[in-house]
């Protein structure tokens, strides 16, 4: 009977389907599951896949707990970098938080990380046009000396433009990076390249004998807030201070260079690095009822920046995949694999917290069936990607289909899956993008402008009824969507 029905639904969907995908839509696609008797049916058999999705859905758009967490999350905390007493409180919270919400296994696995803080910082042009201006120590930069470094400026758009420069034209001055980004878009695109001389501008500088280095804040805002951001000193090159401007700043400088006087800052930034501290990735679990120790990865940092309250980067991301495996963990009967939720450690210091997963799970990382990670603010979920194999393309359209009632479109197979997911591409994990709406995302990135009042709640919502519905799909579909593409060479 079982086989006779699987011929019939094969040939009505053989026009849509690939034979490949036909056990997974059976499975998942059909309204109504196929059973005998004494077998057991793909879901439960009086609540179909799609009604459960639905469901999800519905919990998730009215307004579920993602709000409350957040507001919780910025209000009691506040900003935690990794290793400060914040960073401590988000972990005590966290916990907490996991064990109220009735997660399984609620557990801390220890990851170390850095201690830096800033403690002053200021700028001013000295000369033509003596203003004061808005900066941000970059995250990791060294201190000025106590009276600040007072020197010329010498501006270029990029590091490969500061490479044309002869170090005669740069010794004893202050390089101001004033590439800046894009106009804002809703992939963020144009970061990427922005943020580069924020992560090596010092490093790059320092040979040629400059003193430190402004950049244009890494940001689509026109606010005057300065944007921060990780840093990094190679060994063996000289540690030279490093600081952002606010955007209207770095016009100002601009405009004030652009008359062909010399032009004279002084910056001054008061720092200290403190020995490493131990810090924790939190997780919780949403157990499976048949393949338990089969793994669906719903990730977010749990740290932020020191500036604002790090509610879009990303006390959101927090709240949408706790929220998202709460409401799976509410259904009538559990899916099929176990839902993880991992908060990590210091994902804005340098992955601390993603390697040491990586390297605690190594041994597990196949029963690691796909991840995702919300870490791009709160926006609307548009565009979902998975990183799966090309011959599973149908498969993760099918899966997609799930997602188009809330206005998400599927993008293909070229997935990043988040940063803190990266270590697992190592090991062929699965990683899916539900890419958020960035299009205002970098106003507040990194600033003393992300805050809670940015969230909007509908698009909160939005997010965790897409990450709801995917994680379920993967924990509930009988067959899993393989593993994932081969990982590129590293580079040397």
């Amino acid at each position: 009977m079982l086989r006779m029905a699987e011929a019939f639904a094969s040939k009505v969907l053989s026009n849509i389907f690939s034979r490949s995908t036909f056990a997974w839509v059976l499975g998942v696609t059909l309204l109504v599951p196929l059973s005998t008797v004494g077998e057991e049916p793909a879901v439960d058999a009086s609540d179909s896949l799609q009604q459960t999705v639905d469901r999800l859905q519905k919990l998730a758009l009215e307004g579920s707990g993602a709000l409350e967490l957040v507001r919780s999350l910025t209000t009691e905390v506040g900003p935690r970098l990794a290793g400060s007493p914040g960073d401590k409180a988000a972990v005590a919270w966290a916990e907490a938080k996991l064990n109220h919400l009735g997660f399984a296994y609620v557990r801390k696995e220890a990851v170390q990380v850095p201690h830096w803080r800033r403690i002053r910082e200021e700028g001013e042009i000295l000369t033509p046009f003596p203003q004061t201006v808005v900066v941000a120590a970059l995250g990791g930069s060294v201190a000025t000396p106590p009276q600040g470094i007072q020197a010329e400026v010498v501006k270029v758009a990029s590091l490969e433009a500061l490479e044309e420069l002869d170090a005669k034209q740069v010794a004893g001055k202050i390089v101001f990076f004033d590439g800046g980004m894009m106009p804002r878009a809703q992939d963020g695109s144009g970061y990427r390249i922005a943020v580069a001389p924020r992560g090596m501008g010092a490093a790059r500088a320092a040979p040629k004998g400059a003193l430190a280095v402004l950049i244009r804040s890494a940001g689509t805002s026109n606010n005057r807030f300065a944007h921060t951001g990780g840093m990094r000193y190679p060994e063996g090159v000289k540690r030279i201070p490093a600081a952002s401007l606010s955007n209207p700043d770095a016009d100002l400088l601009s405009d004030q260079l652009s008359r062909e006087v010399p032009v004279r800052f002084r910056l001054t930034l008061e720092t200290e690095e403190l020995p490493e501290e131990t810090s924790y990735n939190v997780i919780g679990e949403i157990r499976g009822r048949e393949k338990p120790s089969e793994i669906v990865l719903l990730g977010a940092h749990l740290d932020s920046w020191d500036l604002g309250t790090g509610a879009i980067d990303d006390g959101s991301g927090c709240a949408i995949v706790m929220e998202a495996a709460r409401l799976i963990g509410q259904l009538p009967q559990a899916p099929r694999r176990t839902v993880r939720v991992v908060l990590f450690a210091n994902e804005e210091f340098g992955l601390s917290g993603a390697r040491a997963y990586a390297a605690a799970h190594e041994a597990e990382m196949e029963l690691h069936k796909g991840g995702a990670e919300a870490d791009f603010g709160a926006g609307r979920v548009w565009n979902f990607r998975a990183g799966v194999e090309p011959n599973r393309l149908e498969d993760a359209k099918a899966l997609a289909r799930y997602l188009e009632p809330l206005g998400i479109k599927f993008g293909g197979l070229e997935a990043f899956g988040g940063a803190d997911l990266s270590p697992l591409g190592e090991f062929r994990v699965p990683r899916f993008d539900l890419t958020q709406d960035g299009t205002t995302y970098f106003d507040y990135h990194h600033t003393d402008n992300d805050t809670f009042d940015k969230i909007v709640p509908a698009d909160l919502a939005q997010n965790v009824a897409a990450y709801a519905t995917w994680a379920y799909l993967m924990a509930e579909m009988e067959m899993d969507l393989g593993r994932g593409p081969e990982p590129l060479p590293r580079r040397r």
